[in-house]
């Protein structure tokens, strides 16, 4: 099928000039960095301590390293983007949300570009069905996993980790990625869970026994365990595919964006150091943010953008004609998508017309939820 949406635009030796610091003015943001950042304020004395046991949780991945010089040119004009992944293990704390299968995939993925000046952010979720041509990989222990034809994009991580679902994210878009974040299941729960919740207003009953989640209509405040549950729910909203479930988790995105301001730890030391804690074991970052003086600088700025800044979206794609489990990218808004974010564009709305994702399948379950495609109120 070839490299999908975009791109081949490896640049010898994986170097391009680099992409613009952010400025030193902006406040520091983020949920991770804003939490890690007033616990060190607010530690007093114990700031070395501190310091050391959130550096402590931090375990970095040598994305670069690992692969080398097989990377997009890195473009110079001022924007950042980042690979977030949910981890969908099947052992230890993870297994009763993933079934019986054995291994890890990407269960969800994201495209996160932050534009020059951070005052505006685009998200592009990639559907883990989506059948792509996958790269050649090395995986943790340094065997070479052969490509595969029509396979699905998470199986990526499963059989190379974080560098080859960089590897294959890179050759579908042609955008090196300047950052790697994963988040694995039972993080993403403890660490609702330490900010309190997050609330939400459906208009619609959402139930699905295989995400545990049971909610009538109305407000609810989400728990960890409930957050979990709906951004995994598929099977009883919308068409039932991984379309409907996306668009929960950018609506759930919205509201925890917007909520995130408002936790009200900054007068609690000790709940703020616990959020901090539990912020940084949930995450496994790339190599260039593993400690917490390098995670705050990443994420200045951040904290002015609001969900209407956020422009988020589904990667532009079609059921597939030979397996309508499946989806397959539509190569030419794909690559009208990637090379706005390229250029440091805006996603144009073109680009979405034709896309089975971003249809409105759940429209309407969240009160003040903005359509799907567009940047938010």
């Amino acid at each position: 099928m070839g490299d999908i949406g975009g791109g081949d635009r490896i640049g010898r030796g994986g170097r391009g000039r680099r992409r613009k610091a952010p400025s030193a003015k902006r406040r520091v943001g983020g949920v991770v960095a804003w939490v890690v950042a007033g616990a060190v304020v607010l530690g007093g004395g114990g700031l070395g301590y501190v310091y050391l046991k959130l550096d402590g949780n931090l375990n970095g991945i040598d994305i670069n390293g690992q692969l080398r010089g097989e990377r997009p040119e890195d473009v110079d004009n001022g924007s950042t983007d980042i690979l977030v992944l949910g981890s969908d293990s099947r052992s230890g704390a993870n297994a009763e949300y993933g079934g019986s299968e054995e291994g890890a995939r990407a269960d969800t993925a994201m495209v996160v570009h932050l534009y020059e000046g951070r005052k505006k952010a685009s998200v592009v979720s990639i559907p883990r069905d989506t059948l792509i041509q996958r790269p050649d990989c090395v995986d943790g222990d340094g065997r070479t996993v052969p490509g595969q034809s029509r396979a699905m994009f998470n199986t990526a991580y499963e059989v190379g980790g974080p560098a080859c679902a960089v590897k294959t994210v890179e050759r579908m878009s042609g955008i090196r990625m300047d950052h790697f974040i994963e988040v694995d299941f039972t993080g993403f729960k403890k660490m609702i869970d330490a900010l309190g919740g997050v609330e939400i207003t459906t208009t619609k009953a959402i139930k699905d026994p295989q995400s545990h989640l049971d909610l009538p209509p109305g407000t609810h405040r989400l728990d960890g365990e409930q957050s979990l549950g709906l951004v995994r729910t598929r099977k009883s909203v919308g068409d039932g595919s991984d379309l409907g479930r996306i668009q929960l988790q950018q609506a759930f995105m919205k509201a925890f964006i917007n909520q995130v301001k408002d936790v009200g730890v900054l007068s609690s030391p000790t709940k703020l150091l616990d959020i901090a804690d539990t912020a940084t074991k949930a995450i496994t970052p790339d190599s260039e943010l593993d400690s917490v003086s390098e995670l705050m600088s990443f994420a200045r700025g951040l904290s002015g953008l609001k969900s209407s800044d956020v422009q988020m979206v589904t990667m532009p794609v079609e059921y597939d004609p030979v397996d309508p489990n499946r989806v397959i990218p539509l190569p030419a808004a794909a690559a009208q998508v990637w090379s706005a974010l390229r250029l440091d564009r805006p996603i144009p709305a073109t680009a979405l017309t034709d896309s089975a994702g971003d249809k409105g399948s759940t429209a309407g379950i969240f009160r003040g939820t903005p359509p799907a495609g567009t940047g938010g109120e």
